[in-house]
């Protein structure tokens, strides 16, 4: 459900992609330096837009590297990292731990049972960090799989329960901005699910997989209603971006939250057009 939250790299300038790839690959080697090839595996995007949202929020100074690395061997990388980076690395595991424990409980999937062994006792070490947050993402993702289970048709209800995961995820310190990135993680979390299904919305039906958008794929106005959806969690994100005092870096993110968001979006109206 994760990598919707990217840049449009074309309406960026370019140093403030390569300000942006720069973190992507900092989140890559903390990944690796503290959890291994395994940890590099979890990568997303996602997680380096909640890092550079941070980090701009709290202006967090980052260290800078440049390094090689297996993806890209011939060449030293810039590498951007800090404390928040660390954080966002914790909770890229967290997820994935999840997504394993998910994959056996609905699939008894072998590689669900192989991501849980591999990394449960990596887990348990962050969720001794993090036991108040780990609780709340377990109480969100076991709420979203109840809604799943049961086939509920209500869009809003089910992406709630993932509004409200990318909420705690954002909430990095208790203090006077919390109020602000808990509505802004609440509305792009509800955007992330809704995109998702609209994404997959064939694919499931042909596999007869759960999609809260079943009931009203067929109807006329279909494509219309999601559009209007889409437009409305995101400007309930949007507005509680704006409320917050980020300077640095603020056209990445502006980038990412007015146009990026809309890439995987865009594609499928473009490959509709097309057929």
């Amino acid at each position: 459900m994760f990598g919707y939250v990217t840049v449009q790299k074309g309406e960026l300038k370019v140093k403030d992609y390569y300000t942006y790839k720069a973190y992507y690959c900092g989140l890559c080697k903390v990944l690796r330096d503290k959890y291994g090839f395994l940890g590099q595996m979890t990568l997303t995007y996602d997680m380096t837009f909640l890092i550079i949202l941070l980090t701009s929020l709290y202006e967090e100074p980052p260290k800078h590297e440049k390094n090689r690395c297996i993806v890209h061997p011939a060449k030293k990388h810039e590498m951007m990292y800090n404390q928040i980076t660390d954080y966002a690395a914790d909770m890229n595991i967290v997820l994935t731990y999840f997504h394993f424990v998910d994959d056996w409980q609905d699939e008894k999937s072998k590689t669900g049972l192989a991501g849980i062994r591999l990394l449960h006792k990596t887990y348990l070490e962050i969720q001794e960090k993090y036991p108040d947050k780990c609780r709340k993402i377990k109480r969100c993702l076991q709420r979203l799989r109840a809604a799943e289970k049961r086939d509920e048709e209500n869009v809003d209800l089910v992406a709630r329960y993932f509004g409200e995961l990318m909420a705690e995820l954002l909430l990095y310190k208790e203090d006077v901005w919390k109020p602000t990135l808990k509505k802004l993680g609440f509305y792009l979390g509800k955007y992330i699910y809704i995109l998702d299904a609209y994404d997959d919305i064939e694919k499931d039906l042909k596999s007869g997989s759960y999609n809260p958008l079943r009931s009203i794929y067929g109807d006329e106005d279909y494509e219309e209603k999601c559009g209007q959806m889409l437009n409305l969690v995101l400007a309930e994100c949007s507005s509680a971006f704006e409320k917050l005092p980020c300077i640095q870096y603020v056209d990445i993110l502006r980038n990412i939250l007015y146009v990026g968001v809309w890439n995987k979006y865009d594609e499928k109206q473009m490959k509709g057009m097309e057929e």
